[in-house]
């Protein structure tokens, strides 16, 4: 099963609060409140995505953090690289030295495309995207016949 951190769990919720008022400033321990992340583990976060790019960070006493392009702009691979490191399936999509089979592996460029494939995937979904409402159906019927077969 593929599995994303706690802390890219995280970050997302962070982010999706943040665009929810793009031009804002925040505090670490403002976010940590609104957020119910613990401070801590908010400041581990925002640093993390400033050196990435994704936030910028402000000093002084109307400082704090803010997004560092419009959510439009910022894709859910580039969140998950910020805090996981490269998106790869398989350590030989990232290097050739973490496997002993590497120079007789014949699947290797199958796994290069699948993972350019979830990699696509995921640079196409937005942090605008996340926070857009999802339409659910008020009821979903299941006919009890389909649940026996």
């Amino acid at each position: 099963m593929l599995r994303l951190s706690k802390l890219t769990d995280y970050a997302t919720v962070i982010l999706s609060f943040m665009a929810k008022d793009k031009a804002q400033v925040l505090a670490a321990m403002e976010i940590a409140s609104m957020t119910g992340i613990a401070q801590p583990t908010v400041s581990k976060i925002l640093k993390l995505l400033v050196n990435a790019n994704v936030l910028i960070s402000t000093r002084g006493a109307k400082g704090g953090y803010a997004l560092a392009r419009m959510p439009e702009e910022i894709s859910v691979a580039t969140v998950i690289s910020a805090l996981e490191g490269p998106i790869a399936l398989t350590e030989c999509s990232i290097s050739h030295q973490g496997c002993e089979q590497a120079s007789g592996c014949d699947i290797r460029g199958n796994w290069s495309l699948i993972n350019q494939t979830i990699h696509n995937a995921l640079e196409s979904v937005t942090l605008a995207d996340l926070i857009r409402p999802v339409a659910l159906p008020e009821e979903v019927f299941i006919p009890v016949a389909n649940i026996y077969r």
